[in-house]
């Protein structure tokens, strides 16, 4: 799945912050989330509009890009 499909950045959604594609859920949300200790299945139900094929795939692209050494150098390096 393409992360277009995933995420949806528009401006008269939540002032342009990356959504959830056919919801107004930030990104971001499902990562605090999971960082408090809340199970990807809570945040669903708290959710309902975020697709679980989405925050899946969300996560499985992040855990990709971060397990990549070549990837992490060069968001390590964009950053600096």
């Amino acid at each position: 799945m393409k992360i277009s499909e995933i995420i949806t950045i528009d401006p008269e959604i939540l002032g342009g912050a990356p959504v959830f594609a056919g919801s107004r859920v930030p990104v971001w949300s499902l990562f605090v989330h999971l960082e408090k200790g809340v199970s990807l299945e809570e945040f669903l139900e708290d959710f309902p509009s975020v697709k679980h094929e989405y925050a899946v795939a969300l996560l499985e692209i992040v855990q990709q890009t971060f397990s990549s050494e070549q990837m992490l150098r060069h968001f390590y390096e964009s950053a600096a």
